[in-house]
């Protein structure tokens, strides 16, 4: 029995070893989550010549170059007007807002304009990101036209020009997708009277999701929480990553989660557990390298509690909290040092919703829920970086335990003699 239970760590730690050398590897290798020159990849394209020059003559470009998860609405030379500056002029707008107004902060390819929905897809643009677009105008709404074509407009009641989507012109998987439209969009709405010069405003996030639409439980409950001053504190540091749910998600809530009747300081903690204390574009979070992140729960109790899972399933981004599996379903708003992100579920932390021996943790105190096993000793001090949990033995430990857990320790000496040995050859 013993020889059977000491057999599967050897085995284990075989598969762990070698998945510790595939991640070595794969950490020399450059990040695909790294920006790419969007000029460059246009100069392969003489028939986009003019609109790659229009963007280099304007700050964009530069721009673009440290951003990954993007999709260039690229206008080919024949569909451009004899002097792009003066139409755009004509119309009010400043020529790099329009360009901005052409960079979707998310990764779209044919496949996914083939799925849109009968209402239609709303997509934040680089010129949300900038502060002088009021509500949500600053994003485009892809809808499906006549013959099955995908024309591109303003959300804004008043109306815009819009172009039609011409097809793909080329991708750097993940990173940057070109589709060819079949105009300059001329957006309507905008404060025509803001300038270039004009420093974009502080991001305050209850207004992002307000003008984001969809999002009102979630900007309520910050609102009245407080919380949300806390995020816009820590945005000066790293930098912060916002999953926020969406409204639906909310709705979705089983009866039995009762987060609407957590105490404040509880529900404090929830929305504290949907940030992470650095700033993520989407680009950085389908390759992250720590998929266990601490979040600012953690950082308010101790090491290796309240953090979520990250990691890319089927082509999305899957958060798992423990208990809630969610994904991201859309960008809502992403300029360094600010990302936020829509996901499809509330993320409820295990330490308050876990339904333990006693079936009633959601509504265990703070003192009590929060609070390490050993009641004597210490509390850990407060970090951000993310550690494993405490083992706790217990006298009552049988032999096979024991040997599960040299068998663990072993297991852990034969990763670290792999690791410096690729060390060594590298």
């Amino acid at each position: 029995m013993a020889r059977g239970l000491g057999a599967a760590p050897v085995s284990s730690c075989l598969a762990l070893g070698a998945a510790a050398a595939v991640l070595l590897v794969a950490a020399a290798l450059p990040s695909p989550a790294s920006g790419v020159d969007v000029t460059a990849v246009l100069s392969a394209f003489p028939n986009f010549a003019d609109f790659a020059r229009l963007l280099a003559s304007t700050p964009v470009a530069s721009e673009l170059s440290g951003r990954s998860s993007l999709t260039l609405l690229a206008v080919p030379n024949a569909n451009l007007p004899q002097s792009p500056s003066a139409f755009v002029a004509s119309a009010g707008a400043d020529i790099a807002d329009v360009l901005r107004y052409h960079v979707l902060l998310e990764y779209l390819f044919p496949f996914d304009l083939a799925r849109l929905s009968p209402s239609g897809k709303l997509v934040t643009t680089l010129f949300q990101t900038t502060g002088r677009a009021p509500s949500d105008f600053g994003a485009v709404n892809l809808t499906v036209g006549g013959n099955s074509t995908v024309v591109v407009r303003s959300p804004a009641p008043s109306p815009g020009s819009n172009a039609t989507v011409l097809g793909a012109v080329t991708a750097v998987p993940y990173n940057l997708s070109v589709l060819a439209v079949g105009g300059l969009i001329i957006p309507s709405g905008f404060d025509l009277a803001a300038s270039e010069s004009r420093p974009p405003p502080p991001v305050n996030i209850t207004r992002v999701l307000t003008d984001a639409r969809g999002f009102n439980v979630a900007a309520s409950m910050l609102q009245a929480s407080g919380v949300a001053s806390e995020f816009e504190a820590d945005e000066h540091s790293a930098g912060i990553t916002v999953f926020v749910p969406t409204d639906d998600a909310f709705a979705g809530l089983p009866a039995t989660d009762r987060l609407q009747s957590l105490p404040a300081e509880r529900k404090a903690v929830v929305l504290r557990f949907h940030v992470l204390h650095s700033y993520y574009p989407l680009g950085s979070l389908e390759s992250i390298v720590n998929p266990v992140q601490p979040t600012l729960a953690t950082e308010h109790t101790e090491a290796g509690h309240f953090t979520l899972n990250i990691t890319r399933v089927n082509g999305s981004i899957a958060i798992d909290t423990g208990i809630v599996q969610a994904s991201i379903t859309r960008t809502v708003f992403d300029q360094n040092p600010v990302a936020v992100f829509a996901v499809s579920k509330v993320l409820l932390p295990k330490e308050m919703f876990g339904r333990g021996d006693s079936g009633n943790t959601a509504m265990a105190p703070p003192s009590v829920a929060m609070a390490p096993r050993d009641a004597g000793s210490e509390k850990t001090p407060q970090t951000r970086l993310s550690s494993p949990p405490d083992l706790h033995s217990e006298d009552s430990e049988s032999s096979a335990s024991l040997l599960t857990a040299k068998g663990t320790w072993w297991c852990i000496g034969l990763m670290y003699l792999q690791l410096h040995l690729l060390l060594s050859l590298v």
